[in-house]
Parts: C-alpha cells; sequence; structure tokens
C-alpha cells in the first residue's frame, strides 16, 4: 500500500494503527537513577491514547485553534500530537518553559503562547506543577493547562472524528530566531505528506529502517525526519533525551548500536562533539555498522567535522560513505536538498577570495583554498539561486539567496501577514510568484546545491562578504582554551562596518587572556584580510545557541548593542566601545577600565 493515496496525516496514522496495532512506533529512552529506561509505544497505544486526548481537546473547543505541547517525554508527546491530529486542533511543540526566574523576553515558550494565544496547554505529570504555574502567570484566566498522562482525562470510547481537509494545519514550526518575535509556519496536511515523500524519495527509506535522535521534538528535523516519518513509512525510532546527549554524546552512540539504528543525525555541531567527547576504549565497544545514513544539517557542514567522526569512529564500524549532508528549513516543512544514499558526498574547493566576492572560481594551485560540502539534489522542490536585491535569477554557479517552491513550502507564518507576504510571495524576475526566500546564500553547481551561509549574517567589511561560521571555526585554533568554546560573529555599523567577535574561553587565567585576545585578531587580520578591532572573551554558556545548538548571532548582537553581552576580557575599538557602552557612558558608569595601551578592558 503506498502512503500517497492518504489526503491527511490524520488518515495515515489511523491506518497505520489498524494494520501495526501491536507494532513499536517509538522507544523513549528515559534517564533514571539507576540508569535508562525504555518507555515503549505501540502504534495501537498510539491510537487509542490519541483519541482519548482527542475528546478531551473536543471538550475545550480545541478544535481548529493552536494547542501548546509541553512535554519531557517523547512518548507523552507523540500520544499529545495524534491526539491534536484527531481532534483537529493544530498541534504547538514547545519546549518546557524553564526556571520562574528566568528573564521572560529571552523566554521562547512564553512568546510562543502570546502569539498563538492559545488557550489549551497540554503536559504531562513531572511537568504539570510548572507548567501550570508558568501558565498562570503568563496567560488569561481561560486558559487551562490540562495532564494528559492521567488515565481519567478524556474517554477514547467516546472519540468523535474530526473531518480533515488536505489544506488544515497540522502544526506550528516555530523558527529559533529571535524570541522576542518568535515566527510560527504553519505547515498543513499537504505540506507535510508532499515532505514525507520528498524524505522518503531521498533517503530511500523502507519500513525496515530505525529512526534514532537525540534532537528535541520542536526541532524540525527531530519532529519531522525523526518522529513522523517513522509512521509515515511504518517502522519506528528511538530518543535519547537533548541533555543526555549535551552531557554524554556516547548515550546516543550506543541507542544507535543497541536498537539497530539505520537513520539518524543532527547538526554539524553534534558529530564534533561525539568526537571530542567520546573515548577509545568507549569506540571499541561501539558497533556503529547498521548506520547506513548519518544526516548532517540544519547548519553549515564543516569538511574537518566529516572526515574527524568517519576516522573517529572507523573502528567501530562506521563507513564514511553514512555521513550525509543535506540541507533543509521549516519553511518548507523541512528536506530540500540531499544526494545519493550510501554513495561519498560531494566537496569542491573554490577560490576564496573569489568566494569572498560572491565570485565563484574553481581553486588552481597556489590560492587560497575554501572548501564547501554539496548539499545534494533537489527533491520535489524547485529551487532558484537570486539576486536578493533585484530579485533576478541569477546563473549557474553564482552566489545568491536561495528561493524555493513547491507542495512542501509552508503557507506563511501564523497570523504575521506582511511577514508573509514578503517571505513566501516573492516574484522572481518580475514574473514568477509565490517563491519562498529562504534567508540562506548559496549556488547551485551541475545540480548539486552548495550553501555558504544567511544573508543577514554575512559580514561585509572593505569590500569582503566574510562567512562568520568560518570566522568562529578559525578563532578557536589559536588555544585550547577556545577548543570547546562557542564563538559568535557578527558586524556592527559604527562609522563603517566593524567587526565583534563572542568568543567563549574556558581554563585560561587572567594572565592568559590578553595574548588570546591578540592572538585571534591576527589570525582574522592573516586569514580574512580585515581588520579584527573587537574582540569579547566570555564565560562558558555565555554564547547563545538555539534548542539545536546553532549560533544565535542575531540575538548575540542585539544583547551587545543593548549592552548586556559583556567579556571577561574585551579588546573594542573607540567607535564600537560608544555605540555598545553608550549607557555606561551616559550614566557615568565605570564598570569597565582600560587595561593596557592595547584598549583591552576587564570587569
Amino acid at each position: 500500500m503506498s502512503p500517497s493515496r492518504f489526503a491527511t496525516f490524520t488518515e495515515l496514522l489511523r491506518v497505520r494503527a489498524a494494520e501495526l496495532a501491536d507494532e513499536d512506533v517509538h522507544v523513549f529512552l528515559r534517564d533514571t537513577a539507576g540508569g535508562v529506561a525504555a518507555d515503549h509505544l505501540t502504534y495501537g497505544e498510539l491510537d487509542r491514547e490519541g483519541r482519548r486526548i482527542a475528546s478531551c481537546l473536543r471538550e475545550h473547543g480545541a478544535t481548529g485553534q493552536p494547542v501548546l505541547l509541553v512535554y519531557s517525554s517523547t512518548v507523552e508527546f507523540l500520544k499529545a500530537f495524534a491526539g491534536c491530529l484527531y481532534a483537529g486542533a493544530i498541534a504547538v511543540p514547545v519546549p518546557m518553559p524553564g526556571e520562574a526566574g528566568r528573564d521572560k523576553r529571552l523566554n521562547r515558550t512564553t512568546a510562543v503562547l502570546k502569539d498563538t494565544a492559545a488557550k489549551v496547554v497540554l503536559t504531562e505529570t513531572d511537568a504539570a506543577p510548572e507548567v501550570a504555574l508558568w501558565l498562570a502567570r503568563n496567560a488569561g484566566p481561560d486558559a487551562v493547562c490540562v495532564v494528559s498522562d492521567v488515565p481519567g482525562i478524556g474517554d477514547a470510547d467516546a472519540f468523535q472524528p474530526v473531518s480533515a481537509r488536505p489544506d488544515d494545519l497540522v502544526f506550528l514550526q516555530y523558527t529559533s530566531g529571535s524570541v522576542s518575535e518568535p515566527r510560527g509556519v504553519t505547515v498543513s496536511h499537504r505540506n507535510l505528506l508532499a515532505n514525507q515523500a520528498a524524505l522518503q524519495k531521498v533517503l530511500r527509506t523502507t519500513r525496515e529502517d530505525v529512526f534514532g535522535s537525540w534532537l528535541p521534538y520542536f526541532h524540525d528535523m527531530g519532529l519531522v525526519a525523526h518522529l513522523l516519518h517513522p509512521v509515515w513509512l511504518g517502522s519506528h525510532s528511538v530518543q535519547v533525551t537533548p541533555l543526555s546527549f549535551v552531557k554524554r554524546p556516547l548515550r546516543w552512540l550506543q541507542a544507535i548500536d543497541e536498537y539497530g539504528v539505520t537513520v539518524g543525525g543532527g547538526p554539524n555541531f553534534s558529530y564534533d562533539l561525539c568526537v571530542r567527547r567520546v573515548k577509545d576504549e568507549q569506540v571499541a565497544a561501539l558497533d556503529l555498522s547498521r548506520w547506513r545514513l548519518a544526516l548532517n544539517g540544519a547548519e553549515p557542514v564543516r569538511p574537518e567535522s566529516l572526515d574527524e567522526f568517519a576516522e573517529r569512529f572507523a573502528p567501530a564500524g562506521f563507513r564514511p560513505e553514512a555521513l550525509y549532508p543535506c540541507y533543509g528549513l521549516a519553511e518548507a516543512t523541512l528536506v530540500v536538498s540531499g544526494g545519493a544514499p550510501g554513495t561519498p558526498h560531494v566537496r569542491r574547493d573554490f577560490d576564496k577570495t573569489a568566494l569572498q566576492r560572491d565570485q565563484v572560481l574553481r581553486a588552481g594551485s597556489g590560492q587560497d583554498v575554501k572548501t564547501l560540502i554539496g548539499c545534494g539534489t533537489p527533491v520535489d522542490v524547485e529551487v532558484r539561486i537570486v539576486d536578493p536585491l533585484t530579485h533576478r535569477e541569477l546563473p549557474a554557479g553564482a552566489v545568491g539567496e536561495i528561493w524555493l517552491r513547491g507542495y512542501s513550502v509552508a503557507r506563511g507564518y501564523w497570523r504575521r501577514p506582511t511577514e508573509t507576504a514578503h517571505t513566501f510571495l516573492a516574484s522572481l524576475n518580475g514574473e514568477e510568484s509565490n517563491f519562498l526566500r529562504t534567508g540562506d546564500l548559496g549556488m547551485l553547481e551541475e545540480g548539486e546545491l552548495f550553501v555558504t551561509g544567511r544573508l543577514k549574517e554575512v559580514v561585509i567589511i572593505n569590500g569582503r562578504n566574510v562567512y562568520p561560521q568560518d570566522i568562529e571555526w578559525a578563532a578557536r585554533t589559536v588555544s585550547p582554551a577556545l577548543t570547546f568554546g562557542a564563538g559568535a560573529a557578527f558586524s556592527v555599523d559604527a562609522g563603517g562596518e566593524q567587526l565583534v567577535l563572542v568568543q567563549e574561553v574556558r581554563g585560561a587565567g587572567s594572565a592568559e587572556l590578553r595574548t588570546v585576545a591578540q592572538r585571534i585578531q591576527a589570525l582574522i587580520g592573516k586569514e580574512f584580510e580585515i581588520p579584527a578591532g573587537n574582540v569579547l572573551l566570555v564565560r562558558p554558556g555565555t554564547v547563545r545557541r538555539t534548542s539545536s545548538g546553532k549560533v544565535q548571532r542575531t540575538l548575540m548582537r542585539k544583547l551587545f548593542l543593548d549592552g548586556v553581552m559583556r567579556g571577561e576580557y574585551e579588546v573594542l575599538t573607540p567607535d564600537v566601545f560608544a555605540l555598545a557602552r553608550a549607557e555606561d557612558v551616559l550614566f557615568g558608569e565605570d564598570l569597565l577600565q582600560p587595561e593596557g595601551a592595547d584598549g583591552g578592558r576587564r570587569w
């Protein structure tokens, strides 16, 4: 039976439950005091619990309305997601609200609650006290917190099916941009089914595949590829908690070994983390030979990361051809492009200097080289490379903004008509319309899509286009104290564009910080031929990241300009100091004291 005959994901789920009632759809690996406990969920249980929760949602008038899903267990999350499907409610996956005292401006879940104006929040018993308190503080008196794993909530036998249509919304995928202005991507049944078909086509997945993830359910790759795609196929998935992975990456690899995972992945940094944290004797105890697709997406892919991971885990049976760079985004539901499974990924060397001026030239002998990793060919979607200013299509091999059009592309942003028109309804060459502007820069060469960076994040200084991730990666090489720390590079307008680098540092004494900053400045000047007058060395954990580990450069820039971002050691040019520390100057604060002629400052 081909899944393509289904009109809605709800219909697909009901059929899967009838076909595979006693088969596992999901296994959640829960951390306990004694180790790890495995919570299993079958297709039959998912259907029954979904109907029970749906009857409760109908009682609360949630049909057609957004419902927030706040869980730590992906088993309970999937039940709630099924409940929303069956009730015709719009699921809104969100992270735990966080500590009660946390700054609400930086609380993503609170911002999503305000944006959706949701009246129903679904959660689990363990989180209920925290979630109920948070809801009472941030919503009106008519908002309710429903604890979905209490058996007496809802009646599965009383469930009355809701007739869903292809263009009805399934869920809102909130993007990882500014938390003060969250944007919910509206994903319909039509979008979701089209992208599931594209995933199956490009990954060549079957019912025999087993999916293994650590990504949170509110991340697009975690939800669409690792939790919902197995349902599409009739297979199953295994989930390690994000916190468990970050603390002990080995846990994810052990799950891949123990459960025979064939498809699983995450952003580039997750592979770096595995290389750094897993010891030789632990590698020797692993069997990764069944892992055929190690997806790498959601952030720029580093050639060094691929090589280091392949070499590190070769003794465990990991094959280099399993590394699978791909490209996707929430606005297109998920996947846009990918390569041929089981074949070496594409990498090409380009003239680094030419690339900084948006010129694409293959690197010749003796030239500075920039190696780019291909993200495969587009699948079931139209891809154009466009000049972001003129909206004219660029020739093959030119760097421009990536524009998309196809059934996987969402309708727009939740209740944001102006942003929807700008992002989802772009006109190409003054003629063709309804293109999605991704905000990503890239090029197509011989059909292969290469992604070079984010349009809004490119640092343009002295006519050179420099990608912030290149600066961040280079800076980490100057000292062991920076190896494990995140960095955020961005530009500010201080009478002209100037580079700012905020870099985490650990294990360095006060006397070393000035030397580290000077080495960073020298390296950036040499490698990128731009001045690096502004360096902030900060404590570990200072650089803001999304739930999947991507650096939030736009937020970091805002925090810096707002005077919130302070360094353990700072080197700032006078113009940037005046821009970012204006409040100190205005109010006579003496928090920053000059330390030497180099302009370094401590506080």
